[in-house]
């Protein structure tokens, strides 16, 4: 695991990588006062940080859009809401250290105190709520599906998929999905990663990628030539969470934070500059999200 100290990073797009995403089977996404929040944290033990040491910050390393390490650049949507986050809670670009933190890792890194906190598509569930803490949401995604350009009015949705090839990695259970609710006559291709199923619908062997909507939009702007676009059509509901460990009493300055960030434009400023020329919004009707309460 690398982890390195770094500044916020100017937006960018980059190169289309293998990533595994939220809904895979491997588990796993306000006042403005300017609340640092450092004489109210506590030590390790409490669930809290001390703000003059820093925080480690938990994000996906082969995420393009949303969290994503190019040599000491850590760049995307995640890093975005985390940077802001932190900065307001008192700490300084210079104080965070990205850790990479893989789907399957998570609730383990927060457990053993290898992270603070962590943003990283990690959907909030009953399940992993019981093994650890979440803030937010900052941003509520939807399953959805990337097609190519030229497609677009032909496939609309899940629903027009019969007979057609669909792409997602080898053990989701997105694209199954589709199958199972909405065309029992779709092809499925699976492939290790998102980038080859990136390669295979550029190239014409399938006809769409299926995973989480803000995902896709990250994947359609790192291959940057505007062939590519996510149909805007969510079926499904998943609310990206700030992960805490049980326990931690930074959930509502986090959820402030991040309520601040929506309030002054950051929020969609981030969203656009991480999905530029990809034609994707968020769900008007679930973003901006609303803060879910904190345990007492």
């Amino acid at each position: 695991m690398k982890s390195t100290r770094v500044a916020l990073a100017a937006f960018a797009a980059v190169g289309a990588l293998t990533l595994t995403a939220c809904s895979t089977a491997d588990p796993g996404e306000t006042d403005d006062t300017g609340n640092t929040g450092g004489e109210e944290m506590t030590d390790e033990g409490d669930g809290g940080a001390d703000a003059g040491e820093g925080l480690r910050i938990g994000i996906k390393f082969d995420q393009p859009g949303l969290g994503f390490q190019d040599g000491g650049d850590y760049t995307g949507f995640d890093v975005d809401v985390a940077l802001y986050v932190t900065e307001q809670l008192g700490y300084s670009a210079d104080q965070i250290e990205f850790v990479e933190a893989p789907s399957a890792q998570r609730e383990t890194m927060l457990q053993n105190g290898q992270v603070d906190m962590i943003f990283a598509t990690y959907s909030i569930t009953d399940e992993r709520d019981e093994a650890v803490d979440f803030a937010g949401p900052y941003f509520v995604a939807g399953q959805d599906l990337l097609i190519r350009s030229e497609d677009e009015g032909t496939i609309t949705g899940p629903e027009s998929l019969d007979g057609l090839d669909l792409c997602s990695v080898s053990g989701s259970t997105s694209a199954q999905r589709v199958v199972d609710e909405y065309a029992a006559g779709a092809n499925l291709i699976e492939q290790p990663g998102y980038s080859e199923c990136i390669q295979f619908l550029t190239g014409g062997q399938v006809d769409a990628v299926t995973t989480d909507d803000i995902i896709l939009a990250g994947l359609a702007a790192a291959e940057g030539s505007g062939a590519l676009q996510v149909v805007g059509s969510p079926f499904s509901e998943e609310n990206y969470g700030v992960g805490l460990p049980d326990g931690s009493d930074m959930c509502e300055d986090i959820n402030a934070a991040i309520q601040a960030m929506i309030d002054d434009g950051s929020w969609e400023a981030a969203v656009e500059a991480n999905t530029e020329g990809t034609g994707y919004t968020p769900n008007a009707e679930l973003n901006p999200p609303e803060m879910r309460g904190c345990a007492s």
